[in-house]
């Protein structure tokens, strides 16, 4: 039970039967109250009443030719730990700007495919994730065993920190290939110092577009293919980077941003690849 106050509290409670169909009533709520307590506290007069399951599937494919799946129509789970929102919100984040660039004729149509190729293993994950949660909700003596070294292990910093980061989807990492530890994660939003003034990393992003953020030599990117498409950035930032999933990392030179916030490409000036990233994601270069 959760309370609110003097106000409505919110109510869970188990049935000892699966696979219902009708519509659950206030007495489906009331008797198990009565049954454990010998009183139903008086419960009345109720705004909501739902039946959910820790059912976990997930689509096979999450695209099949014109016909693309996100959110619940391409995974459902339990809504413990509150993730299936945030894994919603990012397969469209992911999907959006790959299937306007496609629609625009910017990207082969091939680009769709990375969708399925890096959102299907992250809701894998959830499932298995979520699974494990609800198995250690049971109420048997193992289970209770097993709940007091899963407590032992979230009393420390690591185990806490990598376990957080699973929850918030901050520790996603596409594989985009080796290299630097950024590649592939989530941009930190660092405060930068630009020839315009101080202004947050995700500020960039808000109009979707992507951006090659500079932080060694001014004015040694030449990206001018794609400067209809890409914006580019010469920056100072100063501070640590840190990533909550694997903390400090060395400072990168310079770093390719998607429009939903990952990073494409790290590297220097006399690195190679970057050309490459800037096809791959953000399609061929315009004619001279």
């Amino acid at each position: 039970m959760i309370f609110n106050g003097d106000g409505p509290l919110r109510l869970i409670v188990p049935e000892p039967q699966v696979g219902a169909t009708r519509e659950p009533t206030l007495d489906d709520l009331t008797s198990p109250l009565t049954a454990v307590f010998g009183t139903d506290y008086g419960a009345h007069s109720p705004t909501l009443i739902s039946r959910f399951t820790d059912m976990a599937r997930q689509a096979a494919t999450y695209r099949e030719g014109r016909v693309l799946l996100a959110g619940d129509a391409a995974h459902v789970h339990s809504p413990v730990g509150g993730q299936g929102l945030n894994t919603g919100v990012q397969d469209a984040v992911n999907l959006g700007w790959k299937l306007a660039q496609v629609v625009k004729r910017t990207s082969p149509e091939s680009l769709l495919d990375t969708y399925h190729a890096e959102r299907h293993p992250v809701a894998a994950r959830v499932l298995r994730d979520t699974m494990a949660q609800v198995a250690l909700q049971r109420t048997d003596d193992r289970t209770d065993a097993v709940r007091g070294i899963m407590s032992e292990l979230l009393a420390m910093d690591e185990p806490r920190k990598r376990f957080a980061a699973r929850m918030s989807g901050l520790d996603i990492h596409y594989e985009l290939g080796e290299g630097h530890p950024l590649l592939g994660r989530r941009m930190p939003d660092l405060d930068i110092v630009t020839a315009n003034g101080p202004l947050r990393v995700f500020t960039l992003l808000h109009d979707a577009r992507p951006a090659l953020i500079n932080f060694c030599e001014r004015g040694g990117f030449d990206i001018a293919p794609w400067a209809d498409r890409v914006r580019l950035i010469d920056a100072e930032y100063r501070g640590v980077w840190e990533l909550p999933a694997i903390g400090a990392v060395v400072a990168p030179s310079a770093v390719l941003i998607r429009p939903d916030g990952y990073v494409a490409w790290v590297g220097e000036l006399t690195q190679p690849g970057l050309v490459d990233a800037l096809t791959t994601w953000f399609g061929p270069a315009a004619a001279a």
